[in-house]
């Protein structure tokens, strides 16, 4: 258990900040901060070979090589090796910490090291309701169930009345944040759980629901690669529902374009991770706390016809 880690510890590192405050280039588009270097980890709830994470990686990177902070990278989607990982930071003295908290309860003792150790801790992505309570001083990220409100008012405008929510992860406080609030609009939302990290499951699981799903007239994936897979499930079950989506990448952006998903519920991912980064740094340099105790929210920005040209660029880019 403690070997896997280790492993991702050794190989994730970022050296854009190693390299910024050794030669003193531009990094990010701007002069390289004259602060004294910092040491940041950023911990994720990353599953293996999801896009997303790249996204969030890039944005902390650019605003790593921009603070002089030499920033470590890790992420496991497990709780319990999520929290070893965030714990060998905790060991190796890092002068910052930033986490998502997908599994708030299984982050809530070793964030309790963090703050014994004098480590100061955000959190980004997922967490929103929890941040406070775990000892993070900033949380960046969109609000879960207002996103989530957001999506089911936008479907009802559309007359959609019994959307299909599709949860890929059970348990994430995010994920089913979301599908709670397009329920809390629309009661008659019948919530999926799939494995999201079979993508042959999902897309199987999801066909057969549409093929015996004889109310449901819409059906919602929470990330964008899972979406491009309903897709795949709509037309192998031969249905006529409406797709729509939370989350942003290239495909899901043209797909948007071109009509075949109805709009995506856009959190800003690269934001997230850039503020959270920057925030570890103006707290270094001056004792600076974002966001008041509250969260500062990224989301939700709502991508369809009338603005998908807008963003499609900066999404097959890797910027949203």
């Amino acid at each position: 258990m403690l070997l896997v880690p280790a492993l991702a510890l050794a190989g994730c590192s970022s050296s854009g900040g190693r390299q910024a405050a050794a030669g003193g280039e531009e990094g990010g588009g701007g002069q390289v901060a004259s602060t004294e270097p910092m040491k940041v980890a950023l911990i994720t709830h990353a599953t293996a070979g999801a896009a997303f994470w790249d996204t969030i990686r890039a944005g902390a990177e650019e605003a790593a090589a921009k603070d002089n902070v030499e920033l470590l990278y890790a992420g496991d989607g497990e709780g319990a090796r999520q929290t070893q990982l965030v714990q060998q930071y905790i060991d190796q003295g890092v002068d910052g910490i930033a986490v998502t908290l997908a599994k708030p309860d299984a982050m809530r003792d070793v964030l309790q090291n963090a703050e014994d150790a004098g480590i100061p801790v955000v959190s980004l992505n997922a967490g929103e309701n929890e941040f406070q309570e775990l000892g993070a001083f900033a949380h960046f990220g969109s609000d879960e169930q207002l996103a989530g409100e957001a999506a089911g008012e936008r479907l009802q405008e559309e007359g959609i009345q019994h959307p299909i929510c599709v949860i890929h992860e059970q348990g994430h406080v995010g994920l089913e944040n979301r599908c709670a609030g397009v329920k809390e609009v629309l009661p008659a939302t019948e919530i999926l759980y799939v494995q999201g990290t079979d993508m042959t499951q999902v897309s199987s699981t999801a066909t057969a629901k549409l093929q015996v799903s004889g109310e449901a007239d819409a059906i919602i994936g929470l990330g964008a690669p899972f979406t491009m897979t309903l897709l795949d499930a709509k037309e192998a079950a031969d249905s006529d529902v409406t797709v729509a989506s939370f989350d942003m990448n290239g495909d899901l952006a043209q797909a948007v374009v071109d009509g075949d998903v109805l709009f995506t519920v856009d959190q800003q991912p690269w934001l997230q991770s850039y503020l959270a980064v920057d925030a570890l740094w103006q707290h270094h340099r001056g004792a600076f706390k974002i966001g008041g105790g509250q969260p500062t929210l990224t989301g939700p920005a709502i991508v369809d016809s009338a603005n998908a040209e807008d963003v499609l660029e900066y999404a097959t880019e890797g910027i949203r």
